[in-house]
């Protein structure tokens, strides 16, 4: 623009176009100047018009015209108390006063974020298949560079950078199979079975996504424990199928009953084909730890009622109480003889992001499926191979989950005293939360038999009800919003994770270290004793 005596005329299209987006952003265009005043000519004026309309073009893409099941998705774990809790960080950060100097993130089981140390073998070998001239350097141990020579052979050009096949690296299947077996005290895994993941949700919905089909009364009905892990509700939406909400008898540690179940079954038949049952062992909001007979009974159910089983078993390594045991599903369905090992549907899920490791940011995981229609494998892989192959870097760290220092090797026993220092830590908080929170009144916890959260129900004074409902916010987002805004510390609302109509909680997690966890549990005890008193 400006260039030449008469500006921007004689086709000189580009820079017709420049003075044009210059007047549509109501800037001035330079160019020769007459006692103050701009030449434009009539191209350009035109230009700029027909640059407004094409502004002023209605977008297409919004709320109205997007996909309806994405809307339609919620995930409390990072929902609107943790945006607000990221808001309350930036005024912080700016110097503005709060009645606190941090926000604490309870919300969320992320592990090393809340300073937990990672697994000093896990990294090294993890290091060693990033940087392979690290295998020449005397401060790695050669049990690591033994594991990282094995996972780099599995990789194209011997470099994690490469894609893998969609099913994941062979060698670490291999060694997923291997861990299955020995937890399972020699129950048969076999490496074709296996499906290295993008963290435990991957494989989850992946399933899911093989599973529903149908339309009206015929669409998929999946059941789903509630409390649940909001993963599951946010996959149903997506996918716009039926969720079959069953309940956890809270008055009895979260027990699951297969009579609750029977009845969730037969009332969701009126109106969909429920053919899914998820099952979270152990328990996420809620810790519980299921019984041999009860994972029996729920495998019996399964059989009789012709259901797919999805056991979630992220935390098998996280159990703390007295006189409970994980037992795998795959373990007990084996055990329960050739009628039901050879007949039901079921896939198991594994993650490097809990139990001892904590290692969320890697995303690596797997799942085992077992009496999968031939056909579908096929139809599997093909839907996971979309997605390429999992993150190789996660692939490797799920490796050194499932294949770690044994007896006799020269990291075991560094190894084993870090994962039972995090274990006795995390068992030791449980103890201390459920402690806490039972002795403030209006509130109650039931054990913390594993898993990384307390789920506290919490008593709600009407007035405060009545409140919330004028915010428009369910009670329990109103409670933890002001636990917010007063102490800083960001807990999840039940309300996300599914309660019974009446009941109020909030998942906080367990994995500050002890001191902070103290201090933050006092904090939650004033708060709780003021919001009483306040709306009383």
């Amino acid at each position: 623009c400006g260039r030449g005596p008469g500006g921007c005329r004689g086709g000189r299209t580009d820079m017709a176009l420049r003075c044009a987006a210059s007047l549509a952003a109501g800037r001035q265009p330079r160019g020769p100047r007459r006692e103050g005043t701009v030449r434009w000519s009539s191209a350009a004026k035109a230009s700029a018009v027909k640059i407004n309309e094409k502004a002023s073009r209605e977008k297409i893409l919004t709320l109205e015209s997007m996909n309806p099941q994405v809307k339609a998705v919620e995930y409390a774990v990072r929902g609107p108390i943790v945006l607000k809790a990221g808001e309350i960080e930036k005024e912080l950060r700016k110097g503005i006063k709060k009645p606190f100097t941090e926000v604490i993130k309870a919300n969320i089981g992320d592990a090393h974020a809340m300073g937990q140390r990672p697994i000093t073998f896990l990294r090294q070998v993890v290091a060693l298949c990033t940087y392979p001239n690290l295998l020449d350097s005397p401060s790695f141990p050669e049990d690591a560079k033994k594991r990282a020579r094995r996972i780099l052979q599995g990789c194209g050009g011997n470099s994690l950078g490469s894609y893998t096949a969609s099913q994941g690296i062979n060698c670490i299947r291999e060694d997923v199979a291997s861990y299955i077996e020995r937890r399972d005290g020699g129950v048969p895994a076999d490496p074709d079975n296996i499906y290295l993941t993008t963290g435990a949700s991957d494989g989850i919905s992946a399933i899911l996504k093989i599973l529903i089909s149908g339309g009206g009364k015929s669409r998929t009905g999946v059941m789903i424990p509630i409390p649940q892990y909001p993963l599951y509700s946010a996959a149903i939406s997506e996918l716009d199928a039926i969720q079959v909400n069953y309940y956890l008898d809270e008055e009895n540690c979260w027990a699951l009953n297969v009579n609750e179940l029977r009845r969730a079954l037969n009332e969701a038949k009126a109106y969909c084909n429920p053919k899914v049952l998820c099952i979270i062992n152990p328990g996420n909001p809620t810790g519980q730890v299921q019984n041999r007979k009860c994972i029996e009974d729920v495998i019996h159910f399964a059989w009789e009622e012709k259901l797919f089983l999805l056991a979630d078993e992220v935390y098998q390594d996280n159990v703390y109480s007295e006189g409970c045991q994980f037992h795998s599903f795959k373990k007990i369905l084996y055990e329960m003889g050739p009628e039901y090992y050879n007949n039901v549907e079921l896939a198991s899920f594994h993650s490097t992001s809990k139990g001892y490791m904590g290692e969320c940011g890697y995303r690596g995981g797997y799942m085992e499926v077992i009496n999968l229609h031939p056909d579908i494998k096929g139809q599997l892989v093909k839907l996971l191979s979309v997605r390429l192959c999992p993150p190789v870097s996660g692939q490797a760290a799920m490796d050194i989950v499932v294949n770690p220092p044994v007896p006799g090797e020269e990291s075991y026993a560094q190894f084993i005293k870090e994962k039972e220092s995090v274990l006795n830590n995390l068992a030791k908080k449980a103890k201390l939360t459920e402690d806490m929170f039972n002795k403030i009144p209006g509130v109650h916890c039931n054990p913390l038999q594993g898993a990384m959260y307390a789920f506290p129900r919490i008593f709600i004074p009407s007035k405060a009800i009545e409140e919330a409902k004028a915010h428009k916010m369910a009670p329990d987002m109103f409670y933890c919003m002001k636990l917010l805004e007063e102490t800083g510390i960001c807990v999840v609302p039940g309300s996300g994770f599914g309660q019974r109509e009446g009941t109020y909680h909030f998942r906080i997690t367990i994995l500050p270290p002890v001191e902070k966890l103290k201090t933050l549990l006092e904090k939650v005890k004033d708060f709780h004793i003021k919001f009483l008193e306040k709306y009383a």
